[in-house]
């Protein structure tokens, strides 16, 4: 792929990824991804924003073949899908200065092995002139590291936002031509590795009030031309009440556990609670992960193996731990042989979730009819707490 302009002057660089179905060895890539860099060329100064993925580094290079002079590298992020082909590029723009937070350059350095002596460091909302174009930095911790920033084109109205706003999709079309899609897609980009610092990028959402955004150009996916919507849906996401909605991640190995889910969830629906169920023996946890962004209450179903939760269950607990979606409430419904401590231990696997847990159903062999009137009770419980919280 060649570069694209977006504006005068502004270019897009990078590389598609058609082929890429897992990131960090544990997140699934249905739709491939993208290793967008930016190049803005000043009447003095040019700058380039973020590299890629060092797997594609010859791609970008070929991009930067007809550019004389690179003045900047700017590295809004640290990790190697953004900044792997940093070494190279300074290898062949030996005057470039890489621009980054103070966090960034010893990250740099460990990561990457990059010398001391080509860093310019940047202090929250400084500029960098390149003649008749200034780049603003705006510092946006934890998103989703700690030294993470963005960066703000004035003159052209621009947001380069790098993980902020970004979606893992491979696509020719330069700008955003399916919203429906690209919402999804970012929705689990957001619910994979972001939805665990919502209260920090609730704050880094603030300092981008007030700023004219006319366009965003995230390091992963396409560009938004018209970013209000995205904009707006990253405020439901990270301030939005939880909504009315049960997530039911579950394993069953015998069928007694499935039972006692599709009991609850006929229960649940007849209290006028939405529900979406997740098998873990077949799902996408990325799935999971997104319906976990708006879920009001957790149920986990998991049957006992050896006197514990099956491995299975203890996974999605685990993983809900880490995402710390904004659920209220949690409960578990289960069935076990001759004995066991999954509550308890399942219960030990959440400290970081501020939940009510609401009473548990598990039952010795296969569901009887108390059993069910036990589930019964608590979807009335559920619905009743939905209520009382205004989930809609």
């Amino acid at each position: 792929m060649h570069k694209r302009q977006i504006k005068e002057k502004v270019s897009w660089m990078g590389a598609l990824d058609w082929d890429r179905r897992l990131f960090d060895s544990l997140i699934p890539l249905p739709d491939g991804t993208s290793y967008n860099a930016y190049l803005v060329e000043g009447s003095e100064k040019t700058a380039l924003l973020d590299t890629v993925d060092p797997v594609m580094a010859d791609t970008l290079l070929a991009q930067l073949a007809g550019v004389d002079k690179i003045d900047f590298v700017v590295s809004h992020h640290a990790e190697q899908d953004h900044s792997g082909a940093i070494p190279r590029v300074l290898e062949r723009f030996p005057e470039a200065r890489l621009v980054v937070t103070p966090k960034a350059k010893g990250m740099l350095i460990d990561h990457l092995g990059v010398s001391e002596n080509r860093f310019m460091t940047v202090e929250d909302g400084a500029t960098l002139s390149l003649g008749d174009k200034t780049l603003r930095f705006i510092h946006t911790p934890w998103v989703h590291w700690p030294e993470t920033m963005v960066t703000y084109l004035e003159e052209d109205l621009i947001l380069f936002s790098c993980d902020f706003y970004g979606s893992h999709i491979a696509a020719t079309d330069l700008f955003v031509t399916d919203p429906g899609r690209v919402y999804e897609a970012a929705k689990r980009y957001f619910a994979e590795i972001m939805m665990p610092f919502r209260k920090v990028i609730e704050k880094n959402m603030e300092k981008l009030k007030g700023i004219d955004i006319q366009m965003i150009a995230p390091s992963h996916g396409q560009i938004y031309d018209r970013p209000a919507w995205i904009m707006d849906a990253y405020r439901d996401w990270v301030i939005g009440d939880p909504h009315n909605l049960v997530v039911l991640p579950f394993v069953s190995m015998h069928g007694s556990t499935l039972q006692m889910v599709d009991h609850l969830s006929s229960a649940l629906v007849a209290q006028g609670v939405r529900v979406e169920r997740f098998n873990l023996a077949v799902t996408d946890i990325g799935k999971l992960a997104m319906a976990m962004v708006d879920a009001g209450t957790v149920v986990v179903g998991v049957p006992t193996v050896l006197a514990g939760p099956h491995p299975l269950a203890a996974y999605a607990t685990f993983l809900a731990n880490a995402l710390r979606p904004k659920a209220k409430f949690l409960s578990i419904v289960g069935s076990y042989g001759w004995g066991g401590k999954t509550v308890e231990i399942l219960a030990g696997m959440i400290p970081n979730l501020k939940v009510e847990v609401l009473e548990p159903v598990l039952c010795k062999g296969v569901p009887l009819k108390t059993d069910f009137e036990a589930l019964d009770r608590l979807a009335a419980v559920i619905g009743q707490k939905h209520k009382d919280s205004g989930f809609k």
